[in-house]
């Protein structure tokens, strides 16, 4: 004989079943949570990525990038400067529109490898180096004129290379607080690293 007990403790104990298990209220809430860590995890990435953009390490690579360039296109010039036998003024400024053509060459090789088209490439590297190559070029020219007889001293001079040395390390120390300003304000090279994130 069944035991009166048990079939009255049956539909209850199947109501504590579902009550314990919420109607499965409880894994949607859980889903829910997990959801909502999921969103929690997005947000603590743009946040580092954002934090990152903005700290000293990235503003020094930006500066490096923009170095590389000044300093080809400075060397280029003062070689190209010197060979043709133009003046000091004359090669500065060859020097100097050589130093903006490599440091936008350099930028817009790296967006070009992301997929932007020649047009969006130039403009992002108008955007990212004009300020960073002027504030360095201004910096690194000045010194070299400066500097007594850098300029007349020749290639094959030593003065003339400790000095473009010394005045691409001074350029590049000014330059990298300039380039961490711009960047955490999503200026300068805050728009490569944007095309190269998507």
């Amino acid at each position: 004989m069944a035991d009166p007990a048990h079939h009255a403790a049956g539909p209850q104990g199947a109501e504590g079943t579902r009550d314990a298990h919420g109607s499965h209220s409880g894994h949607a809430g859980h889903a829910g949570h997990a959801g909502h860590d999921a969103h929690k995890g997005h947000a603590g990435h743009a946040g580092h990525g954002s934090a990152g953009d903005g700290s000293w390490r990235t503003a020094v690579q930006a500066t490096l990038h923009c170095l590389t360039g000044c300093a080809v296109g400075e060397v280029l010039g003062m070689i190209l400067g010197t060979a043709l036998g133009l003046h000091s003024g004359a090669t500065v400024v060859l020097s100097i529109a050589l130093a903006f053509v490599f440091g936008y060459a350099l930028t817009m090789r790296g967006v070009l490898k992301a997929g932007l088209p020649v047009r969006q490439a130039v403009k992002v590297a108008l955007a990212a180096d004009t300020v960073s190559i002027l504030v360095m070029e201004l910096i690194d020219n000045t010194v070299m004129v400066t500097v007594p007889g850098a300029m007349d001293a020749g290639l094959g001079n030593a003065l003339f290379w400790a000095a473009l040395a010394g005045s691409l390390a001074l350029a590049f120390v000014l330059t990298v607080p300039v380039n961490r300003w711009m960047i955490a304000r999503g200026r300068g090279h805050a728009v490569v690293h944007a095309h190269h994130r998507h």
